[in-house]
């Protein structure tokens, strides 16, 4: 079984947008093993609202998941994006099945700073993980 790296996240902070509820709490169980704090959104409408409401700093990462309803991931972090400030710039990680060069290219065209498919991949994962906190 691949395992994360032994790197602690503690003290970080990950909003992680999925809508389906397992999925949803298996990838915060396991971003969770890492010692970041894991804070969910089920849609991408509640992910926004929730980095417009939060603190500066409140976040330091951004899983999103592009398929889902109400508004889909490319959307939401369009919507994070125009956000005024460091809440604009946060980095963003799309989380999904959808894992074709296509779109990888897609998602970065649309302001996200990576990819990640799912299932998820523990080396790819600690590669994000480093790469952003």
């Amino acid at each position: 079984m691949e395992k994360l790296s032994e790197s602690d996240y503690t003290g970080k902070r990950i909003l992680l947008v999925e809508d389906n509820e397992l999925n949803r709490e298996i990838a915060s169980e396991i971003l969770q093993m890492t010692g970041a704090k894991v804070e969910t959104a089920e849609n991408r409408k509640i992910a926004v609202e929730k980095v417009e409401a939060s603190p500066k700093g409140s976040y330091d990462l951004i899983f999103m998941d592009i398929q889902m309803p109400v508004m889909n991931g490319y959307e939401a972090t369009a919507a994070i994006r125009s956000l005024p400030g460091e809440k604009g710039k946060l980095p963003i990680v799309a989380m999904t099945a959808n894992a074709f060069a296509e779109d990888v290219q897609l998602a970065k065209n649309t302001g996200m700073n990576g990819h990640i498919a799912k299932p998820l991949d523990m080396n790819k994962l600690n590669d994000v993980l480093d790469n952003w906190l």
